[in-house]
């Protein structure tokens, strides 16, 4: 039998389709309790690779032959070896090309809509790590949300479509994966824009982004509207784009809420998330698209693989916009935490241009799920 490598892009496909899949993942198990790849029909077995060196002959009978077999590992290696035993003993098996790593990093971008007076707004769904970032173009400019650090997809998405990148934003200070807002901005030539209130410890030039900053992309109208809407940091600001699209950051998820401790000050915050969601979104039109900075859970994906949900049904439905009482509200967002992200205080340094760790640095820094959420 042969040994077929799959692509991080093949196996996000297979999660966009509800396709059916078995992982068998030869990490350690604590890892694979951690982190691993989700879709909504995939089954799995995990057995650390260094129990299989004496041969695959009692996990035989543990793998389905009917189903495409995906072995996976950290960086590639023990998965091709396992893939080869495997194949050896009979079966059609693929490994993982560039294992958990290369997952981690895969983006994939999905045309959400078009905008009102011409042009398309764009989402980069990081499956492996929960994040998603935007792009907005229209009359060939584009304006990049919350870019993460695998900068080359945008800037050959933005050639391939004929458009410039002209204008980079962060909705906040990340604290889970790296920004390649700043980068992107040095090579293109565009304007970075931060929140000045998560800003006040970085090392480099940008552009104030405040509450009210209307910023026009291209030669129509369409204004990118900052709003002010701090909780998970105390500068986090969403965006109105075309008055269609909330892009709300790391604020409000599709199935959770923004956790307020990050930065160490969750009792100081837990307020001003509590006002962002129960006030300042109130008062928005419940016709607005959220569109958020992760997603936490596979079963927030979108029949084409998207996340997005008008805030009507968020507030019917997303828990943490439904607790009348504020001593309920700040227990949920205090006590009820999820682990903090991996190196998180680093990755925050990284996004402050304090340290300048290494490429290698920066995928280890950042392998893990996303942990940004309360729910």
């Amino acid at each position: 039998m042969t040994v077929n490598s799959m692509t991080s892009k093949e196996v996000t496909k297979k999660v966009f389709n509800r396709e059916d899949l078995f992982i068998f993942d030869v990490r350690n198990d604590s890892d694979f309790q951690d982190w691993k790849i989700e879709g909504e029909n995939f089954r799995y077995l995990n057995m650390p690779y260094f129990e299989l060196l004496d041969g695959v002959e009692e996990i035989i009978g543990k793998i389905p032959t009917d189903k495409d077999i995906l072995v996976v590992c950290a960086k590639e290696g023990s998965s091709v070896m396992v893939a080869e035993m495997l194949s050896e003993a009979g079966l059609n098996v693929s490994y993982l090309k560039g294992g958990m790593k290369a997952w981690s990093e895969h983006l994939e971008p999905v045309k959400l809509g078009d905008l009102n007076d011409g042009g398309e707004i764009y989402q980069f769904v990081r499956v492996g790590k929960g994040c998603l970032s935007y792009m907005v173009v229209s009359n060939g400019e584009a304006a990049l949300i919350d870019a993460t650090r695998m900068t080359d997809i945008y800037l050959d998405f933005a050639e391939s479509i004929g458009a410039k990148i002209t204008n980079v934003f962060d909705t906040h200070l990340h604290a889970d994966h790296i920004s390649g807002g700043r980068t992107i901005a040095e090579k293109m030539g565009a304007i970075y824009w931060l929140p000045p209130k998560d800003a006040t410890e970085v090392t480099f030039e940008y552009q104030p982004l405040e509450d009210g900053s209307d910023v026009k992309i291209g030669d129509t109208i369409i204004n990118i509207q900052a709003l002010y809407s701090p909780g998970h940091t105390i500068g986090s600001t969403s965006f109105v784009v075309d008055g269609k699209f909330l892009l709300s950051g790391d604020i409000l998820f599709i199935d959770s809420i923004g956790r307020p401790d990050l930065a160490g000050m969750a009792e100081d915050w837990v307020g001003d998330l509590r006002e962002t969601l129960y006030k300042r979104y109130r008062e928005l039109s419940e016709e607005l698209i959220v569109l958020p900075a992760h997603f936490m859970i596979i079963e927030e994906l979108n029949d084409d693989g998207s996340v997005s949900e008008k805030l009507s049904i968020l507030i019917a439905k997303n828990h943490g916009l439904n607790i009348e009482d504020e001593n309920d509200f700040r227990k949920m967002v205090t006590e009820n935490l999820p682990p903090q992200p991996h190196a998180y205080q680093e990755i925050r340094e990284t996004n402050m241009g304090k340290i300048n760790p290494d490429l290698e640095k920066q995928r280890e820094m950042e392998i893990g799920p996303n942990r940004c959420a309360v729910r």
